[in-house]
């Protein structure tokens, strides 16, 4: 009952931190925001006032998370998401004081859970892209067919009537939709077709962006720039194709050893309940050792998001 209520008190505080952590940096967020575009503003009218520091350090992280948010479509704001992995943080630091009573589990798992938010994204993102690799020459071939009826002169017609034949894919259709409502309302081009690029993730989607981007700056005629695009991305579609086997094959890579864990300790609770409960769960040298390997697991899924990332 003592441990009940030991957790039960080390949640409400969890709860209460990770709440008034929440709406603090959604208050500073809001502060810093008003006082840029009052520089911005000034700045307007012949005052020029540098950049904070802070700013130009903390502007790339942000405007990264913001664009891997926007990518995949998720409705959380960056400062919800550092908020998310200050609380998953917190709660490792709950979980290694009060199971583990260990300052390297503490910090283990303190690492591991605030770096879990971040990982899910990618992950998330990771599988998007390996599924719209091969689907995404047909969209570029697509486009070009609109963009030759409408006279090769409006990208955002093209883009438009790409989107309402509604013959693409699903995934592929909701990334062409995304970049088409973003460039009919928002005026940050260049930032929507980052994003645009991001959801594939290859060096094909970048080079078309690049292109896109050239013909909404300059209003140049970019047909030979997409049928070049397209005749270099035929040559290379059998290339993609193995490309994408081996990473299936780093993703098959990464789930086995969870797979052999749970078939382990699986085993060894079927032959030996009692055993295996004193061993794994009450005694401290087992408990560790099933944290080193979950730190094992993480550090696999780390690697392998990163070797599929290069193989993009």
């Amino acid at each position: 009952m003592l441990k009940l209520a030991v957790l039960g008190l080390a949640v409400l505080l969890f709860l209460l931190f990770s709440t008034s952590v929440y709406f603090g940096l959604l208050a500073w967020w809001s502060g810093q925001s008003r006082k840029r575009r009052l520089r911005v503003n000034r700045g307007t009218r012949g005052d020029t006032v540098a950049s904070p520091p802070y700013w130009r350090r903390w502007s790339k992280p942000h405007r990264h998370v913001s664009d891997l948010l926007l990518a995949l479509g998720w409705r959380m704001s960056p400062v919800g998401f550092v908020v998310c992995s200050l609380a998953m943080g917190t709660l490792g630091i709950v979980v290694g004081a009060i199971v583990f009573q260990s300052v390297r589990s503490v910090l283990t798992l303190l690492f591991m859970l605030s770096c879990t938010p971040y990982l899910a994204l990618r992950m998330s993102l990771m599988n998007r892209q390996m599924s719209t690799r091969l689907e995404f020459l047909p969209a570029v071939e697509l486009f070009y067919q609109s963009y030759l009826v409408t006279g090769c002169r409006h990208i955002r017609i093209a883009l438009q009537k790409t989107v309402e034949e509604r013959r693409l894919p699903g995934e592929v259709q909701a990334v062409f939709d995304q970049l088409y409502r973003n460039l009919s309302v928002k005026g940050d081009d260049e930032g929507s077709l980052r994003r645009f690029s991001l959801s594939f993730g290859n060096m094909w989607a970048e080079y078309f962006g690049n292109i896109l981007k050239i013909a909404l700056e300059e209003g140049n005629n970019v047909s030979d720039n997409l049928q070049e695009l397209i005749s270099d991305m035929r040559k290379a579609q059998l290339a993609n194709q193995v490309e994408r086997h081996r990473m299936l094959e780093i993703r098959l890579a990464n789930y086995t050893p969870v797979l052999f864990l749970g078939i382990f300790m699986g085993v060894n609770f079927r032959l030996n309940p009692s055993g295996s409960y004193e061993y794994y769960i009450v005694d401290a040298g087992g408990r560790e050792m099933l944290l080193n390997a979950v730190l094992l697991l993480f550090g696999s899924f780390m690697m392998g998001l990163y070797l599929s990332r290069r193989k993009l």
